[in-house]
């Protein structure tokens, strides 16, 4: 393989040196010559601008070098979307193939530096003219082939790893190291994209730690359909696996398993919010372990969590053009099976009159529900929706409502020690049809209180 040095075409590792002009020309240079890799060498900091990655390159940082983010606002020109609503472009490529970046060195987006006003839970938003400039840290859209192997991500601005409309992505080995307090820093963005891979990756991120999506942006790009993810540990703020919430295609055929959840604000997520269908989803072999956090973050510690809504008239840039209002797309055919959860919440599965959720199990799923922050339970989050955002509830250990052909095997829930007067019900459901509880083991949180509370009590059948 031909190999190319940054530094051989002028970048200084300096940690103050502006290098986005070197280190474009090598990896034009590395193109134009056929292909080979682009070396960013160990023992340099190297500052850059904005850059795109092109086909046929492998971008390589070694181990202790260091790609970083300029903090020059002015540099960011360019936005992943078409309007400039949500943040720029750092690290990109458009309509390439057969890329790579790998290596163990850092690529580092210096994320709390385009934030302000540090309070305790969350940094506050920073405009410049009114616009929201933080970097995304890689944007990938209409790629091909992509391999990204063994680096580590940190500090993300904005998202951090985003193949939109790509085919044939393997992400493997990767550290996504962000911060726990800077909003929108997704981890893994998966938006309209096919054959993915993601596997033995850690990812702390103050937002998602992985999402998949399909945003209104890149509609010709068409669904979200074969994806996998394995051996992953994730720390969120927010939810650590997510479905959604954007979803104007399809979602399908999409397969988690042996991953394991830590101090995250809500842990497996589907949260259809727009027109397209979420169907055909296989999570098993998973250890959640969800608490409370502040409501500037969306979700209520519920370890896992199904829902379909509609979103809020008006909101920006989320309807098709012309349109102030949208639709809602089912979900269905929904597997969770060998789940261990402990949290603050129990599952939740609600969908609304026009969505109902349709033919889920849940098998071995263990939940364990105690008090642990000092924060407010008793809520369940549906943010964001057209009905009311946080609701008022008592805490069960599953909570069902607007679904079809729910079965519920071999599950089981247990009370901590701590039990606030809001921890309620084992099974609790209303407006549910085939509701069926096949070896269910559980007591309310209360002695006063039923385990199994069902509306009405013939929609259930025990077994």
């Amino acid at each position: 393989m031909s190999s190319f040095t940054i530094v051989d075409f002028g970048a200084v590792g300096d940690g103050q040196t502006e290098n986005a002009a070197s280190i474009q020309r090598t990896i034009d240079e590395c193109h134009a010559s056929g292909g080979g890799r682009v070396v960013v060498p160990a023992g340099g900091v190297f500052v850059t601008g904005p850059f795109q990655l092109k086909s046929n390159v492998d971008l390589h940082v070694e181990a202790n070098a260091t790609l970083r983010a300029s903090l020059d606002e002015a540099l960011y020109t360019e936005t992943p979307f078409k309007n400039w609503s949500e943040g720029s472009m750092w690290i990109s490529a458009r309509g390439a193939d057969h890329i790579s970046i790998t290596g163990t060195g850092t690529i580092d987006g210096c994320g709390s530096q385009f934030m302000e006003n540090e309070e305790p839970t969350h940094y506050n938003y920073k405009f410049v003219n009114g616009v929201d400039r933080r970097p995304h840290l890689l944007t990938l859209i209409g790629c091909d082939n992509i391999t990204i192997r063994d680096v580590t991500f940190a500090n993300a601005a904005y998202w951090c790893v985003h193949p939109a409309g790509c085919q044939d992505v393997l992400i493997q080995g990767a550290r996504i190291l962000n911060s726990l307090k800077v909003r929108n820093c997704d981890g893994i963005d998966i938006d309209h994209s096919r054959n993915v891979r993601i596997s033995d990756c850690y990812i702390e991120s103050a937002d998602d730690c992985i999402c998949i999506k399909n945003r209104r942006d890149y509609a010709e790009y068409g669904p979200c359909e074969n994806i996998t993810i394995t051996g992953c540990i994730l720390t969120s703020t927010s939810c650590a696996l997510k479905l959604g919430s954007e979803n104007i295609d399809a979602m399908r055929n999409i397969v988690v398993d042996a991953c394991i959840i830590r101090a995250s604000n809500r842990g497996l997520g589907i949260q259809n919010r727009d027109e397209g269908t979420i169907e055909n989803v296989l999570f098993s072999n998973i250890i959640v372990e969800s608490r409370l956090f502040a409501d500037v973050w969306w979700g209520k510690a519920e370890p896992i969590y199904v829902t379909a809504f509609k979103r809020a008239p008006g909101t920006l840039y989320r309807f098709p053009e012309g349109k102030t209002e949208g639709t809602i797309g089912k979900v269905r055919n929904i597997r969770f099976n060998n789940i261990l959860c402990r949290s603050e919440n129990g599952v939740y599965i609600g969908g609304c009159s026009d969505s109902r959720i349709e033919d889920v199990l849940l098998e071995n799923v263990r939940v364990e529900i105690d008090k642990t922050s000092k924060h407010l339970g008793g809520q369940y989050d549906r943010r964001p929706c057209d009905v009311e955002g946080i609701i008022q509830r008592p805490t069960a250990g599953f909570l069902i409502h607007d679904a079809d052909d729910i079965i519920v095997r071999n599950c089981r829930v247990i009370w901590g020690a701590q039990r606030p007067d809001y921890y309620g019900a084992a099974l609790k459901a209303h407006d549910v049809t085939g509701l069926v509880a096949e070896n269910f083991k559980g007591t309310a949180a209360h002695p006063e209180q039923n385990a199994i509370q069902v509306t009405p009590p013939e929609a259930l059948s025990l077994r």
